[in-house]
């Protein structure tokens, strides 16, 4: 990073407010060793601003500063939140909140200075007696019939991170006008203005009783007993990265009738350092590294992994050469969907009303199938809020029978109102049993999907920009995207530009019109000739600017699966090679 001399004053200054009494003394010391060090780089990336207060909430690296995460910036985050909290609801004779965290080191301890700040402010706190899953915590909030919840987890993030999810009375990640409610009164907030000392009469503990409940609905999810009892030896390994999906997914299995699953035992000890692993990433191969040794080992039917929140799952399964490969996120997100509106018309239980949701970057052979079998399917934007705004719309009006991203999180009911690998993971094992019982496995049945509804390969590429400059340079790729959009990639004619900044839309001969999505958005999509899609779009949560890459291709049987394949990928290399990603 460039040592602008004004850059460094302004950090400089900011520091020194942060050696006052209101810090605590490691705190201050190492304030002052940021101050005292001849390089200034960790000076500037730790204040060179104020760790934003977005519309999920906050997430950053861990340590001292306007710009870490520490018990500081989560204290002016929560008397924000208390204080929008109290205005809000101020014709309620009381307010409660759910307060839950993952095993990220500090977790336990934001999430008590979290329940400490809120009970300060005369708000009732309930908080889980050690770490959930993030969908517990959306289903606490509804459960106990609270105002709102605080979640502490940075979810799939490399170690050094932590986070804060804000959610509301619904259960969902907040939404307009909350949550620029709720960042004007965070912006307000100075540290001695936090209300550090709880109010312990305030703070109830909660754990066992809500997990019972929660299992119990995640059992309704089931769509047919009946193949699992048939299959009930089906072979399961499991793997919650270190993280909270130990709490419940091996319960969750069992419950479902389940009774071979293996857990990953080196990954079944909790960690925020994820030792086991590079970044604790479900879409990560090398995530499942241990999984895999142990599904060889017993020749597993299926491998699944949860994220430290255990919100996302991965999954890995055997081809039809007996070699473990790894599945997708869009690819789990179709099996899913296409699983659930299948038997939905199998068993006889589909209505004219019942609708599915996918992300703007998922895969477009969601909409074939929806389309084909006469189901609506609503696009959103990237971020689970978005599908919960799509259930609240229509609650008890039109089902919400399912709906993913690509990014590996799927929520398979509504009395979750996050992604849910707790459910997911039973259902999945359920698809798998599905599958077998009709002696094919889950990659038969992506065949299947693919030999109905066509080929489809999608790509994600990320381009890591760290620190400031980072940050500068991916706003400038976005803007020269805008200036000068690609008029070809891979061969095949642009037809369709969508910018969802504007929202507007521009076809191959010049026509604009509007997009009809409830608020804007930084991203940018190419449709092209040959049905290619490819989205990009900056990261809302790390440091990172993400290409979204959709090829199609026409299989007619399963040996044509290599060959699809091979042919999708020369044509991403010519896409990156056009957008300067090679």
């Amino acid at each position: 990073m460039e040592n602008n001399t004004e850059l460094i004053a302004l950090c400089e200054n900011k520091a020194k407010q942060w050696l006052s009494p209101s810090f605590d003394e490691d705190t201050r010391k190492s304030v002052q060793a940021l101050l005292d060090n001849e390089d200034k780089t960790d000076l500037i990336e730790c204040f060179y601003k104020d760790l934003e207060f977005g519309t999920g909430g906050l997430r950053g690296i861990m340590g001292a500063g306007s710009n870490r995460m520490n018990i500081y910036t989560v204290g002016m985050a929560t008397q924000g939140f208390a204080n929008y909290l109290k205005k809000n609801f101020a014709d309620r004779s009381s307010v409660s909140v759910v307060v839950c965290h993952d095993c990220r080191n500090n977790s336990r301890l934001f999430a008590e200075t979290v329940a400490d700040i809120f009970s300060a402010n005369g708000i009732k706190v309930y908080l889980f007696d050690d770490m959930r899953p993030t969908p517990e915590c959306s289903f606490a909030i509804r459960h106990l019939g609270c105002q709102a919840g605080v979640n502490i987890t940075a979810s799939h993030n490399p170690r050094e991170y932590n986070g804060y999810k804000a959610y509301w009375e619904d259960g969902a990640q907040v939404l307009s006008p909350h949550d620029v409610g709720i960042i004007d009164e965070v912006n307000k907030v100075k540290v001695d203005d936090v209300k550090f000392s709880g109010n312990k009469e305030l703070i109830q503990i909660i754990g066992e009783e809500v997990d019972n409940a929660y299992l119990e609905q995640v059992h309704t999810v089931s769509i047919d007993p009946e193949v699992i009892k048939r299959q009930k030896d089906l072979k399961i390994v499991y793997t919650p990265l270190h993280g909270t999906g130990m709490m419940l997914i091996p319960q969750s299995l069992k419950k479902w009738g389940f009774e071979n699953v293996h857990c990953v035992a080196e990954q079944m000890e909790r960690s925020g350092d994820f030792p086991t692993v590079k970044s604790p990433n479900p879409e990560n191969g090398e995530a499942l590294t241990l999984a895999l040794r142990d599904a060889k080992a017993i020749d597993a039917d299926i491998v699944m992994a949860s994220d430290p929140d255990a919100d996302r799952v991965g999954m890995a399964c055997k081809n039809d050469k007996g070699e473990w490969i790894l599945i997708n996120g869009n690819q789990t997100c179709l099996i899913f969907l296409y699983y659930i509106i299948t038997n939905r018309i199998k068993t006889g239980k589909m209505k004219p009303t019942d609708f599915i949701v996918k992300t703007i970057v998922t895969t477009e052979t969601i909409k074939q199938i929806a389309d084909k079998q006469h189901i609506e399917m609503r696009d959103c934007y990237t971020g689970f809020k978005w599908i919960a705004r799509e259930i609240a719309l229509s609650e008890g009006k039109q089902q919400y029978i399912g709906g993913g991203e690509e990014s590996y999180g799927f929520l398979a009911e509504d009395f979750v109102r996050d992604k849910d690998a707790v459910s997911a993971c039973s259902l999945l094992a359920e698809i798998c049993a599905y599958a077998k019982d009709q002696g094919k496995t889950l990659y038969d049945l992506l065949m299947d999907i693919y030999i109905e509804y066509g080929f489809s390969k999608e790509t994600t590429i990320n381009v890591v920009r760290p620190g400031k400059s980072g940050a500068d340079e991916i706003q400038a790729m976005m803007s020269n995207f805008r200036k000068n959009p690609p008029t070809e990639l891979g061969g095949s004619k642009v037809v369709l530009v969508k910018d969802y900044l504007t929202l507007e839309q521009k076809d191959a001969e010049g026509n604009v019109t509007k997009i009809d999505m409830p608020a804007t958005s930084n991203v940018l999509q190419w449709f092209c000739e040959d049905n290619t899609k490819v989205s990009v779009r900056p990261s809302g949560t790390e440091p990172k600017i993400k290409f979204y890459l959709e090829i199609k291709g026409n299989m007619k049987c399963a040996g044509c699966y290599e060959r699809c394949n091979n042919e999708s990928a020369e044509k991403v290399e010519s896409i990156k090679k056009a957008l300067g990603l090679d």
